[in-house]
């Protein structure tokens, strides 16, 4: 697990907590030959809250100027992309999915997370549009930081901001 993971988790429990939603979020353990399907998973009864999210983090402290669909998913032996992967997951559980990605900016500069809801994701990735840019994905709405966790706003992530 990494730590944006950890991070992600710890920050939607103390949100669920503080708020008393009746919802959990974890990290199922993953093993070296079981395929994961999504890195957080948030249960609820609360369509609002029971959600799916893969979680991406680039550097752009060394250069990296993109999220690629080629470079920062995988293939399976079958030939299934990631991507495909979790967008028929997310169709069969009914989970709300999103793509988290945090940007990197190096020592002394932070990190910034962004929310990217996975219908987009999907849209791109069928229409062949095989990356965001780091601007494209500063454009979505960002997961800000409250101390070392993130503060978790569900409902404001399905707005693209422009």
């Amino acid at each position: 697990m990494t730590e944006f993971e950890r991070v992600l988790v710890h920050s939607f429990n103390t949100f669920i907590e503080e708020k008393g939603i009746r919802a959990i979020s974890y990290r199922l353990k993953q093993h070296r030959f079981t395929p994961q399907f999504l890195d957080v998973l948030v249960d609820s009864l609360n369509p609002d809250y029971y959600l799916g999210i893969e979680c991406k983090s680039i550097s752009v402290e060394k250069g990296a100027n993109a999220l690629y669909f080629s470079q920062h998913f995988t293939v399976d032996k079958k030939g299934a992309h990631q991507i495909q992967r979790i967008s028929d997951y997310l169709n069969k559980s009914g989970r709300r999915g999103y793509l988290a990605v945090e940007l990197r900016f190096g020592a002394g500069k932070g990190r910034k997370a962004y929310m990217i809801p996975w219908e987009e994701l999907k849209k791109r990735f069928l229409a062949k549009e095989l990356k965001f840019t780091v601007r494209e994905i500063q454009e979505f709405p960002e997961i800000k930081r409250e101390g070392k966790n993130y503060r978790i706003e569900p409902l404001e992530w399905e707005r693209k901001e422009t």
